[in-house]
């Protein structure tokens, strides 16, 4: 059968633009290979990929002049209808280059809300791309309708009063407003959930990293998810939250949230369209910054995760650092002790070290376990039934005296909930 060839408009050029603020060639080559993966998750057909190197950026068109009229010539014979480029343009020069090139423009903020509005489901996540690219939009509103513009003139000859370029912004403006009303609301309800789980003593684990470093699948290792992860970028863009399918000696259940994948230069308009679903990270009580520890930019990549963390104010919560894919590297020593957080080798795809990481999020979310005998008098029976019912009680017997001897192992975090502290003195510290 005859391969039949993609869309027009479906068949781009892409632009990698250097500015030369460095001579890091290896991360340069990263950044252009990565663009190139998100242009293709977007279903375009790359059908060149230019390099720009340039000292300053041009007023009209970002592009020098040469490299804007050999664009011109590689889109007029090969018929492009689309051009992407690496960075961020302004209105007049996302304009002006559409003009020259007679083709459609996008930048790399357009391409970005193109991948997130492909890859909404839920309420929430389409409502925040929603109001991301019309916040993007309104500022690129540059055409108006000649024959609806202001007249001059008697009875009869006056236009309407505004032209189409205003009744679109203006359009534009009252959704924006409708829309961050009805976040507001999703972002009230959302807040009164984690009144909820906090009430109710529940632990959230949010899992966080670069996109593509492997958070499904170790999402779905820890709770069952059943979640489709795929080789791809922003695979994940709305946030899930599932029970953990382990137990832990406490009485709290531990919930663990699968969040979107961040990304470098991230828009930031983008960050704050969606800090209702990121405001899941301020409130949970642990992250797990997972890191795709095969990746030749991982350090890079840390970097960026840490600096988008920083602009959402989390830094300060406790973090666990999984260096995932371990199964991709031969060598042992694969990365530097990290004093600030503790570090666990695993891979999602084997489960190795999957059993080390739970023991280390019980610790940190709970404290170490303390292990030993208690005696309950007929008092303290309501502590003793729920100590049984999360399991804390290993073992029971009745010594000389008659009285009820109880095997206990509790965290530290639980032993808070009960007065009856005095009952637990002799309990010893042991390794979760």
């Amino acid at each position: 059968m005859e391969k039949t060839s993609p869309p027009d408009d479906l068949r781009a050029i892409i632009v990698s633009v250097d500015l030369l603020r460095s001579n890091q060639n290896n991360l340069e080559q990263f950044n252009s290979s990565e663009f190139i993966e998100l242009a293709k998750s977007s279903g375009l057909k790359v059908e060149h990929h230019i390099f720009s190197k340039q000292s300053f950026v041009a007023a009209s068109h970002f592009l020098t002049k040469g490299k804007a009229d050999e664009l011109k010539n590689i889109v007029e014979s090969e018929n492009i209808k689309l051009v992407v480029l690496d960075c961020e343009l302004s209105p007049s020069q996302e304009r002006n280059l559409e003009k020259l090139l007679s083709a459609r423009v996008l930048d790399r903020t357009g391409l970005i809300l193109d991948i997130f509005a492909a890859r909404a489901q839920s309420d929430i996540g389409k409502l925040q791309v929603e109001l991301a690219q019309l916040s993007f939009l309104s500022t690129r509103l540059v055409r108006g309708w000649s024959h609806l513009e202001r007249q001059k003139g008697g009875i009869g000859l006056r236009g309407p009063g505004e032209t189409q370029l205003e009744t679109d912004r203006r359009l534009i403006g009252n959704r924006i407003k409708q829309l961050k009303k009805k976040l507001d609301r999703q972002h009230n309800q959302k807040n009164l959930n984690r009144y909820s789980r906090k009430k109710g003593s529940n632990k959230l684990v949010a899992l966080v990293g670069y996109t593509n470093a492997g958070k499904t699948s170790l999402f779905n290792l820890l709770t069952k998810g059943g979640l489709e992860a795929e080789d791809k970028l922003f695979a994940t863009l709305d946030t899930t939250t599932r029970r953990a399918n382990f137990k832990f000696k406490t009485l709290e259940t531990v919930l663990f949230s699968d969040t979107v994948g961040f990304i470098s230069n991230l828009p930031t308009k983008l960050v704050e369209s969606f800090k209702a679903t990121l405001d899941d990270l301020a409130s949970a009580d642990l992250l797990i910054h997972v890191i795709d520890a095969a990746d030749s930019n991982r350090d890079y990549k840390i970097k960026e995760v840490d600096f988008i963390l920083d602009e959402l104010g989390v830094t300060s919560m406790p973090q666990i650092r999984a260096l995932n894919k371990i199964d991709l590297i031969e060598s042992e020593d694969i990365w530097p002790a990290n004093n600030l957080h503790p570090e666990i080798k695993i891979s999602s795809e084997t489960g190795e070290g999957l059993e080390d990481l739970k023991n280390v999020v019980s610790e940190s979310l709970f404290g170490s376990l303390l292990y030993g005998w208690v005696q309950f008098s007929p008092i303290q029976a309501s502590v003793r039934s729920k100590l049984f019912d999360s399991g804390c009680i290993l073992e029971e017997k009745m010594d000389s005296n008659g009285q009820h001897q109880s095997l206990v192992s509790i965290s530290q975090s639980m032993l808070e909930q009960f007065e009856e502290i005095e009952i637990f003195k002799n309990l010893k510290p042991i390794s979760p």
